[in-house]
């Protein structure tokens, strides 16, 4: 789950990391009185999607104006905060389509003396969290790490003990920085290091990372995510979800007990189990076919979640075809052939639909199939599937 920057600072500023104040506004008349609030002389709007690049980003009905923008007046601030609300802005993260803004953040101004970048994430490899840093302030890390790597520094962390004071020093020796400025990183860096363990994130990063005229570091923006799988530990987080900023056949799939992600295919898939729908996406790559989406409807699953899945499915327009691919184990294969039929009764199939039952009560369940007069092609092992669907798409 991703929140927006200004809730993901909240949560900072609650755990002692040094964030600047600010206000966040749903129009240009609450834009306005937040700048009044903020007592100025500059402070800067910031549209508030789920995607980074929003200070190079541009308003799609305003090409002139970008997703960050510094005011010097309450009356600037509205202009701007009317220019960005309701509007559609399109970074290097949201492609072409870009997002519809419906909130801004209005943060006050601050002397920069120099720009970093701060992130941590969960190294895999090495089965801790590690803390990156890298004096490449404003730039997309990704382009750091692919064109000048020596610039990012790492510091791996046992989650239980958090980072120590040594390692800030390591890392402050790296990026140059002294005197005050080392004091403030130790307890900026231990503090973000913390929240990242505590709530459970899956990310966390500050980009640019700040050092102001006086010495100290302030984070000037803040993304933020967090394991899907650990919310339960986190009830006070649920509030902070924006579903606006979601994919709302993704939204729908997950209130139905199904795990679906869509992608940019023609071949839809409806697959039980996580391993056999990536699988199921890689052989019809193979086969020169495109996969719309991933999903996994599970072992267990009914009648209503099998007829839900097609609803979504069906309902994303660049699918031209359907592939399920069914392994019988909890799920008998009948079980799955009767709620295809019910499918087919509840919301109808207007594309091809490939079938590959294998497994428990396989011939049973091939046998309704065929006996139903429903148009279904059906196959005899994945690659017959695969190869039938793409077919069929193309």
């Amino acid at each position: 789950m991703k929140i927006h920057e200004f809730q993901a600072k909240q949560i900072l500023r609650e755990a002692g990391v040094m964030v600047l104040p600010g206000v966040a506004a749903r129009t240009p008349e609450e834009a306005a009185q937040a700048y009044q609030q903020l007592g100025g002389p500059v402070c800067v709007v910031k549209a508030q999607i789920h995607a980074g690049g929003r200070g190079k980003g541009t308003i799609k009905e305003h090409p002139q104006q970008r997703g960050v923008q510094l005011v010097k007046s309450a009356d600037e601030a509205r202009q701007v905060a009317e220019r960005i609300l309701g509007n559609t802005l399109v970074t290097i993260q949201t492609g072409p389509e870009g997002k519809t803004v419906n909130q801004v953040f209005v943060e006050a101004g601050c002397n920069i003396a120099r720009e970093l970048y701060l992130g941590v994430v969960l190294d895999r490899a090495e089965k801790k969290p590690v803390l990156m840093v890298s004096s490449e302030g404003g730039v997309e890390i990704e382009k750091v790490a692919a064109e000048t790597p020596e610039k990012i520094f790492k510091a791996h962390f046992d989650p239980s003990i958090g980072l120590m004071s040594h390692q800030v020093r390591t890392l402050c020796w790296r990026l140059g920085l002294s005197g005050k400025t080392i004091r403030s990183a130790d307890k900026f860096m231990k503090a973000l290091c913390r929240v990242y363990v505590e709530k459970d994130c899956s990310l966390m990063e500050v980009n640019p990372l700040v050092i102001t005229a006086d010495g100290e570091i302030v984070a000037l923006d803040a993304k933020m995510s967090f394991d899907d799988n650990a919310l339960f530990r986190h009830k006070e987080l649920e509030s902070l979800r924006d579903l606006s900023e979601e994919n709302p056949a993704e939204v729908r799939a997950a209130q139905a007990g199904l795990s679906y992600v869509q992608m940019e295919g023609n071949i839809g898939c409806l697959v039980n189990g996580a391993g056999l729908a990536m699988s199921t996406m890689d052989i019809i790559k193979l086969h020169g076919g495109d996969p719309a989406n991933f999903l996994d409807v599970g072992g267990g699953a009914n009648t209503e979640q099998v007829t839900e899945a097609f609803r979504i499915l069906l309902g994303d327009k660049n699918v031209k075809a359907v592939l399920v691919n069914i392994f019988g184990g909890i799920m008998r294969c009948t079980t799955i052939a009767n709620a295809l039929l019910e499918a087919y009764k509840t919301v109808g199939f207007n594309v091809p639909l490939v079938v590959r039952l294998e497994g428990t009560e396989v011939k049973e369940g091939r046998k309704i199939l065929a006996e139903s007069g429903v148009d279904i092609i059906t196959a005899d092992d994945l690659t017959d599937a695969a190869k039938k669907v793409v077919a069929a798409a193309g």
